[in-house]
């Protein structure tokens, strides 16, 4: 059973930056594919951000590329999604997820996540 508790969420203004970070605990985090994931006030979860278990790749929405960085720290059992740029329609909570899987059409499904934590609150104010 692997436990996952993220933090580093908050109140931004629009155009600053923000780190999450999502340690794991209770399993061998090396061997998990890490997501990132998001849900706004009515809105479905939607995939933001995922990483390999090693970090060789990494994948994100359309709606963040070059905005949202994942990464990853095996020793630390620590993965992070660094958001740059950020804007009013970020406002969501975040989630971190831990996967078996290691496919782009795995990892971007929520689905295939079998750990999820608790989430994390990100507000942007315009």
């Amino acid at each position: 059973q692997v436990q996952l508790v993220e933090s580093g969420g908050g109140l931004v203004q629009a155009g600053g930056s923000l780190r999450l970070s999502c340690v794991a605990s209770g399993g061998t985090f090396s061997s998990y594919g890490m997501g990132w994931f998001r849900q706004a006030p009515g809105k479905e979860r939607e995939f933001v951000a995922a990483i390999t278990w090693r970090g060789a790749s990494t994948y994100y929405a359309d709606s963040v590329k070059g905005q949202f960085t994942i990464f990853r720290d095996n020793a630390k059992n620590t993965v992070y999604l660094q958001m740059e740029s950020l804007k009013p329609e970020d406002t969501a909570d975040y989630y971190c997820a831990a996967s078996t899987a290691f496919t782009r059409n795995y990892l971007t499904n929520p689905t295939k996540y079998r750990f999820w934590g608790q989430g994390t609150q990100v507000t942007v104010s315009s």
